[in-house]
């Protein structure tokens, strides 16, 4: 095959006929007859096949043979006005080179439509499947916009430790980091692992959250975001929960929690609205073959106001549907954590709109969130999504030393390991505030896949750790 530079098949399905062109990729389908085959060749560059046209008597036989579903060619042609329906163009074959050979009987991914769960069994395959295709090509999309949108506003990305002794969660499930031979584990002098013996000198652990090195950076530069993976060590096996999964966490100076609402809600406003200008080709495949409420439901979100609600106000909301005979799962009072659920009723059924619930009891919410005046509430708001339930998470932080001293020891937390982070209260304070999106979360939204397992390439979770 004579030199000639390779187009992705994105771009010549936009392409007037005409050209001689060169493409390469992988092979979905092959029919015909004994005079033709139509071949469906993919790249990856979109979810649309180009039909490759070969006429039979141009090729040898046993080349024809080994062009099967999974293997990969490059074909010289033409690119031709397609006399079919579908598409506008596609190639009239002159060569065709074969570079990498696929066992029909063997191979993993047949033409036939196969379950999401038998494809978690094949992990390794499944990324060339259409679905995984959208969905990749989605998550890069998400990718950038996040980095746009930020880069815009003017913040500065930083890059947080993924190795740390604070668990900024306080829910204590993080995965130890350790390089002592777990079969001589040196102790001390009453018994207890010495980890001074370490790597680090000191326990420490994956990260949870880039949050707490986040703020030290916000009062540096006034205004970041962190975006990498973070690690819970949480048994569960639930279509929501990894182990593994990625975050993106703004913290902001000079920020109330007013000011944190508007960016949340503009954010997520802006991820999904460039989603829909981007990557609709994706989205109405994933549309029409797994959620046919996909797209309408992401173009629910936009142009109207978020609702917001006190978490006490949608407690009362919870109880009258109860009282009303509203059947849920998890009882919910005054002082519980909201369910999915719970969440999910007032988002698609009481308000129809996605809520901010605010003012939450302190008790089941962060140390570091700001105390209101009525010393029982906090400043947090978690932002409700239809059909996801929380999609962030964030606060004011409490900017005064003495009431998150206070908290801390209510708490019995140990001070050993925050005395950095109470130094930001102590050397030019400021208010200040941020949230967290899980970047996993998000894209459960905007595909419309039903399994979070199905929105990451290589997921992690409990007894799961392939390749």
């Amino acid at each position: 095959m004579e030199k000639l530079k390779r187009s992705k098949i994105k771009t010549l399905l936009g392409c007037e006929p005409g050209a001689e062109v060169l493409a390469k990729g992988w092979v979905r389908t092959k029919r015909g007859n004994r005079q033709v085959k139509f071949i469906a060749l993919n790249d990856g560059s979109t979810i649309n096949n180009i039909q490759v046209v070969a006429d039979t008597g141009l090729f040898d036989e046993e080349l024809i043979k080994r062009i099967t579903t999974g293997a990969s060619i490059g074909v010289r042609g033409t690119l031709v006005a397609s006399v079919g329906s579908g598409q506008a163009v596609e190639i009239q074959a002159k060569e065709i080179e074969i570079y990498g050979d696929c066992d029909p009987m063997r191979f993993p991914l047949q033409k036939k439509d196969t379950s999401l769960e038998y494809l978690r069994s094949v992990a390794h395959m499944r990324l060339r499947t259409n679905t995984f295709g959208a969905v990749l090509r989605i998550r890069h999309a998400m990718a950038f916009a996040i980095h746009q949108f930020f880069n815009d506003r003017g913040f500065v990305y930083l890059n947080t430790p993924l190795i740390t002794e604070s668990d900024a969660e306080g829910a204590g499930d993080m995965f130890q980091v350790t390089t002592m031979d777990l079969k001589n584990v040196p102790l001390d002098k009453k018994g207890n692992v010495d980890f001074s013996k370490d790597f680090f000198g000191k326990k420490t652990s994956l990260t949870v959250s880039g949050q707490l090195e986040g703020e030290l950076g916000a009062t540096a530069v006034g205004e970041i975001y962190t975006f990498g993976p973070t690690f819970r060590a949480e048994n569960s096996n639930t279509p929501r929960h990894l182990a593994e999964f990625w975050m993106i966490e703004p913290e902001m100076a000079f920020y109330d929690i007013e000011d944190d609402m508007e960016l949340a809600e503009a954010f997520v406003k802006y991820l999904v609205q460039y989603a829909l200008d981007n990557c609709m080709d994706d989205l109405r495949f994933l549309n029409d073959k797994y959620d046919d409420g996909l797209i309408e439901r992401m173009q629910g979100v936009l142009g109207i106001p978020f609702e917001r609600v006190t978490y006490t106000q949608a407690v009362e909301i919870l109880e009258k549907a109860v009282a009303d005979g509203r059947k849920f799962e998890y009882p919910v009072h005054w002082g519980t954590d909201f369910q999915s659920e719970h969440e999910r009723y007032l988002v698609e059924e009481y308000f129809g709109k996605p809520v901010i619930l605010i003012d939450f009891p302190k008790d089941i919410k962060a140390f570091y969130m700001k105390q209101n005046e009525d010393g029982r509430t906090v400043r947090g708001m978690d932002v409700l999504f239809p059909k996801i339930g929380e999609i962030i998470g964030g606060s004011e932080r409490e900017a005064s030393l003495e009431k998150l001293e206070q908290r801390i020891d209510e708490l019995g937390m140990s001070r050993k390991n925050l005395e950095w982070y109470i130094d930001t209260r102590r050397y030019g304070t400021v208010p200040h505030s941020g949230f967290g999106l899980g970047f996993e979360r998000l894209l459960l939204f905007v595909t419309g896949m039903a399994n979070i397992r199905d929105v990451i390439p290589f997921p992690r979770t409990p007894k799961n750790a392939e390749f």
